[in-house]
């Protein structure tokens, strides 16, 4: 007999649920808290991995979800949604406003709904690969139904590429991750 999943995994597989997602939380033999350690585990590309990244733009949080394998451009985002300013989430208030950790940050089952922009870079995958509430789970889903249960928008939220080791899985940035770049292009 299996122990019953965490509480943070049992709220997403809810919300999935009441989404009508088809796809049902899975949960991984270890913490997968990197893009690449979660296409690994899965035997897919880094890509096909969903970062759940929270920011704040003017204060206020964002969720941007983006492919494992591209950077987000904080000035291309901020310009896209006419804020002066897009920064990075400190941890604190991405469990406040998630509900959930860095690393294990799903697209649903946050307290309140978050205003969420969807890499346009996801649609190239037929099967994508979320995080569940935990940095042991996941659940897969589809670039349309990722728009549909989180009533995001398609958007082009960067341009550069990843070599899969500075990104988590569904959070933010890891210490040491990439300085942003001249264009302003930051490591998810």
């Amino acid at each position: 007999m299996s122990p019953p999943p965490h509480p943070r995994v049992a709220a997403v597989a809810r919300a999935l649920a009441a989404a009508g997602a088809e796809g049902e939380v899975r949960t991984l033999p270890a913490e997968v808290r990197t893009a690449a350690a979660a296409a690994d585990a899965l035997g897919v590309p880094v890509g096909a991995i969903v970062n759940s990244l929270v920011f704040l733009a003017d204060g206020a949080p964002l969720l941007v979800l983006t492919s494992g394998a591209h950077r987000v451009d904080v000035l291309q985002v901020a310009a896209l949604l006419g804020v002066g300013s897009l920064v990075p989430a400190p941890p604190d208030v991405v469990r406040e406003e998630t509900g959930q950790p860095i690393g294990g940050v799903a697209p649903v089952g946050h307290p309140a709904p978050l205003g969420t922009l969807v890499d346009v870079e996801l649609a190239r995958y037929d099967r994508l690969w979320a995080a569940a509430g935990h940095p042991a789970a996941v659940f897969p889903t589809s670039y349309d139904e990722l728009l549909r249960i989180t009533a995001g928008t398609a958007a082009e939220v960067g341009g550069g590429l990843l070599d899969g080791t500075a990104t988590t899985v569904g959070g933010d940035p890891v210490p040491d991750a990439s300085p942003p770049d001249p264009a302003g292009a930051v490591a998810p």
